[in-house]
């Protein structure tokens, strides 16, 4: 993420509650409370399925349409084979980078930014030249990219103190032995970014199974990233609310449940920079990652089979059959694939495959993923910023329960003169997963509502009456949480091994949720299923 570069710029730069206040009578303006199929996806567990009524041959099946599903039809197709289906259940495929639009804008349901890949990241790289993005060269070390898709400026601010500051780092009102231990964590990890374990490899990278397993770096994954923070003499409270924020918004819980590795790797892995780019420059659009989506969308269509929830696999000595759900038709139709990628969360696996090898099943149990909530505000004027900084891309509060909002309309070419939408984060990381789920569930659109605009009118008093809409998505399983021992205990790393024809392919098999993660995996598996195949 973009607030990783913060420690280039910091060297040249230094010289809640679970639920706010209503906030008056009547908060609620209109909208709707929308999330992915909950009740078909746990009709997995128990339901007592029909027979196929339809039967159907392809050599190759991938299941599940979000980014690593749709980057492994992506990999096949651009090197020529095309004998492949894509199941998904959703009518609008993309998993967590799904987006929204209303006559305002597109935005975001989730994933909303792409940061600058750097050379180790190649497949990422051609595939953002493919859809026009990278100009020229995809592996020259500094690439060309169409400047309409990087982000414009002001890039991100933070509601402190009464004012809006530019930048995410704590500055306002920050004592000097802040500003040093500010200056020492950026040194520190430039250092980890220049480190080479024993084995050759750089200490993190991405993806990150390619980062190095030298054990005194693997030994990081034992402890938290706060506990990381206290042992290095870290106790800035404002360094601990930056950390926290980050892990909390890549990782969807807080440092303190955030493996050091993990935290690590955020602020050291990325080497990304572009021509006439300057540091921390991202990748972002109206709807977010929705953007990558409709392009690829636009060249697999026809591969695309919809409204389709696989309920059954099982492998065989010639291939493997995947019994499928049309909740619409309310038919079965049965596929049989020579290989399949799996491409649907992992923890899925147990549930779909009764004959899934008991070791990684065991290491599925210990899988974790966090709830989160998304909401798309649509505002008649752009709200009030009172104090400091103006309204920029990110905007952040400070010891916020949310992660702030983004603003759908910032890159627009042509100013409106009237109108945006802010896309609204709020993880649950001060709750265990299952807390965080049940809280999601049972509270009513019209509580939710309420909260966001306690928690935006604090930066702005004038956003209840300039709000006219406000849709909420509910995310029960958002990501994967890359908990302390978790990367680098071998469970992770078994599941990925997949059993035989079925090759596993979803981003929580790296242990967080990055769009390169989920490439990654789902290039790997497509090009073990195509070897399989021919």
């Amino acid at each position: 993420m973009h607030r990783r570069h913060f420690c280039l710029s910091l060297l040249s730069g230094l010289g809640g509650s679970l639920m706010p206040a209503t906030p008056g009578p009547d908060p609620r303006p209109a909208g709707e409370l929308l999330g992915p199929s909950f009740l078909t996806g746990h009709q997995l567990r128990g339901k007592d399925w029909p027979s196929p009524t339809e039967h159907r041959a392809i050599p190759l099946l991938i299941v599940g349409g979000g980014i690593a599903g749709l980057c492994a039809a992506w990999w096949l197709k651009r090197n020529g084979f095309e004998s492949f289906r894509l199941l998904e259940l959703e009518q609008q495929p993309g998993g967590n980078a799904r987006w929204g639009e209303n006559p305002i804008s597109a935005y975001p349901w989730g994933a909303h930014y792409l940061p600058l890949p750097g050379v180790e990241l190649p497949w990422v790289r051609r595939l953002l030249a493919d859809l026009g993005v990278l100009l020229g060269d995809p592996a020259a070390p500094e690439p060309r990219y169409d400047e309409r898709h990087l982000c414009f400026a002001p890039q991100e601010r933070l509601f402190l103190h009464g004012a809006w500051q530019e930048g995410l780092l704590p500055k306002r009102g920050v004592a000097r032995r802040d500003l040093d231990q500010y200056q020492r964590f950026a040194e520190a990890m430039r250092g980890y970014r220049d480190t080479v374990g024993k084995d050759g490899r750089r200490a993190f990278t991405l993806p990150m199974a390619q980062s190095s397993r030298d054990p005194r770096f693997l030994a990081l994954d034992q402890g938290s990233m706060r506990d990381w923070l206290l042992a290095q003499g870290y106790d800035s409270p404002y360094l601990h609310w930056y950390v926290d924020y980050a892990c909390r918004d890549d990782f969807g819980c807080s440092a303190a449940d955030t493996s050091a590795w993990a935290g690590l790797h955020y602020f050291a892995s990325r080497t990304g920079s572009a021509e006439a780019a300057r540091d921390g420059a991202v990748l972002t659009w109206p709807e977010g990652n929705g953007w990558i989506v409709r392009r690829l969308l636009e060249r697999l269509d026809p591969w695309i089979e919809r409204g389709q929830m696989a309920f059954r696999m099982k492998e065989t000595d010639s291939g493997v059959t995947v019994d499928a759900w049309n909740p619409a038709s309310q038919t079965a139709t049965r596929w049989q694939a020579a290989h399949v990628v799996w491409a649907a969360p992992s923890f899925l696996l147990p549930h779909v495959c009764p004959d899934w090898p008991e070791a990684s099943r065991r290491a599925l149990a210990g899988f974790d993923y966090a709830p989160w909530l998304v909401a798309n505000l649509s505002l008649h004027d752009v709200p009030e910023s009172r104090h400091g900084a103006p309204l920029a891309w990110d905007n952040v509060l400070y010891q916020s329960p949310s992660l702030g909002y983004v603003v759908a309309t910032h890159q627009h070419w042509r100013s409106r003169e009237r109108g945006t939408v802010l896309t609204y984060y709020r993880p649950f990381s001060e709750l265990a997963p299952a807390q965080g789920r049940k809280l999601l569930s049972n509270r009513s659109g019209y509580d939710w509502t309420a909260a966001i605009l306690a928690d935006l009118a604090r930066p702005h008093p004038d956003i209840r009456e300039l709000t006219e809409r406000v849709d909420l998505f509910r995310w029960g399983h958002a990501m994967a949480r890359p908990r302390p021992g978790f990367l680098w205990d071998g469970g992770r790393e078994l599941v990925a091994e997949g059993s035989g024809r079925i090759h596993p392919a979803h981003s929580d098999l790296s242990g967080f949720s990055l769009f390169e993660e989920a490439q990654y995996r789902g290039i790997v598996a497509a090009q073990a299923a195509l070897a399989g195949v021919s």
